[in-house]
């Protein structure tokens, strides 16, 4: 499994330079995150002796046994990804690097009055419900702005940018364009906000669609760890 893991993550990674080149974005603009969800500390420990860094989680109470088991590896950054309730915010401002899912204000203040002193500020992407979905969290395109504001003020946070997971699609057009939506969106936030560097979107159906139209960071579980028991 260990092997299979680091030749998985080889191929990823070569392809996702190649469309670094095909789309002329900037050599090395792409970061690539393993999604650990349901996998163990062992695999995640073969991700980073394949050279990853950002391990994406969305269950926190599994997290939270892998970031012990693995704290041994200083220089992982722990990214949490999931939803997230507002009584759980603690652990996340305490234990991880990074939160892509903040969607509302009030989080985003727990967040702040909770991450410790002695840590370096929080890195917060704001979850954009891009495309609408009932189902799926995120704030609208409409909130977006005072969410933005909000965390860009509060001190133990970094507004670093902007996490998108859009409607399922197949179609690599419909993907595109739904992305370029998204990319639009994060450029604006930019022109705003000086930290703001990181579009978090793209995942192992749809990577080549994100990097075409500008993500930053992939989150990739199934196509490193294989499909999901």
């Amino acid at each position: 499994m260990t092997a299979l893991i680091k030749q998985n993550i080889a191929t990823i990674t070569a392809q996702i330079r190649s469309w670094e080149q095909q789309y002329q974005r900037q050599p090395l603009a792409v970061t690539l995150m393993a999604v650990s969800k349901t996998r163990n500390a062992t695999e995640v420990r073969a991700a980073y002796d394949a050279g990853l860094r950002c391990i994406g989680e969305n269950y926190l109470q599994e997290a939270q046994q892998k970031i012990a088991e693995l704290a041994d590896l200083p220089d992982l950054q722990w990214h949490f990804i999931g939803p997230l309730q507002s009584n759980k915010s603690r652990a996340v401002a305490e234990q991880f690097s990074w939160i892509h899912s903040v969607d509302r204000p009030k989080l985003a203040k727990r967040l702040a009055e909770q991450r410790p002193a002695s840590l370096v500020p929080l890195n917060v992407c704001l979850q954009l419900n891009i495309s609408g979905e009932q189902s799926k969290s995120g704030c609208s395109l409409a909130d977006l702005p005072n969410l933005a504001a909000t965390v860009a003020e509060l001190p133990g946070l970094c507004l670093r940018g902007l996490m998108v997971i859009p409607k399922a699609s197949e179609d690599p057009a419909e993907q595109r364009q739904v992305f370029a939506e998204a990319t639009a969106v994060f450029h604006d936030l930019q022109s705003r906000y000086s930290t703001v560097d990181t579009l978090s979107m793209g995942m192992s159906g749809d990577i080549e669609a994100a990097v075409a139209e500008g993500t930053t960071m992939v989150r990739v579980g199934t196509a490193i760890f294989g499909a999901r028991s």
